[in-house]
């Protein structure tokens, strides 16, 4: 399955910032949200690898800063 993640909402902390609108694709085996599943470690990975943000460090990896929409 193929997720499109966009950022929500802006969020800064410890200097690192996500922005409204920032997107990553994510391809999982599974049919969940890959944001909840597998404490959503393939989005960390995907925001790492794309902007070098570690997201789960400033407390946006949720579904309260992240939008999941499947594209595939």
């Amino acid at each position: 399955m193929l997720y499109r993640v966009t950022v929500k909402q802006n969020k800064l902390t410890s200097g690192m910032r996500v922005e409204r609108g920032m997107s990553v694709d994510v391809v999982t085996n599974c049919i969940a949200n890959p944001v909840t599943t597998n404490g959503g470690q393939d989005v960390a990975d995907a925001f790492m690898r794309i902007y070098g943000i570690a997201i789960r460090k400033i407390g946006a990896l949720n579904m309260a800063y992240l939008d999941v929409k499947q594209i595939g």
